[in-house]
């Protein structure tokens, strides 16, 4: 039972560290690239609204992702909390990314989706502009969130 474990036990963290590193490099290459189209081409043939339907996107696919690494995190955390294995970083780490993960895939994502929808002018408004930059906050809380729960089960499985 203790090898399979320690299989899971790596599994787990490289998926941990494959989600961390996706949702970095959409944060940090995809979105800058995307939203800076004129830079790259001849000539700008996108609007600010158009590099926003690509982008959405990119983050529909990516919270697929997202969503299967929540429901491990649940499965596997909550696992090693019923057989004892509990500290409260590493619990509160684990909330946050099931809070933080589960938010941005059926809240932000959803919504922003919907004002999309909803036309060039809503993605223009206050409302948009607010629930965007909290899909942003949320979203680093995840990456943070995810990058402690790597660290603190490199560090017990290093034991």
């Amino acid at each position: 039972m203790k090898k399979y474990f320690r299989i899971s036990t790596m599994l787990y963290l490289i998926l941990l560290g494959a989600t961390l590193g996706a949702v970095i490099f959409a944060g940090a290459v995809v979105a800058p690239v995307i939203f800076h189209s004129k830079d790259y081409l001849l000539s700008p043939l996108l609007n600010h609204y158009q590099e926003g339907l690509l982008m959405t996107q990119n983050f529909i696919k990516l919270s697929y992702l997202i969503n299967f690494t929540v429901l491990s995190i649940f499965l596997y955390e909550g696992y090693k909390y019923k057989m004892g294995e509990r500290d409260k970083l590493t619990s509160s780490a684990t909330l946050l990314a099931i809070m933080s993960g589960s938010l941005f895939s059926f809240y932000y994502l959803p919504d922003i989706i919907n004002m999309q929808l909803a036309g060039e002018a809503m993605t223009n408004s206050q409302t948009f502009a607010n629930v965007h930059k909290g899909s942003e906050i949320d979203f680093k809380i995840f990456a943070f969130a995810l990058f402690s729960l790597m660290i603190l089960n490199m560090k017990k499985a290093c034991k």
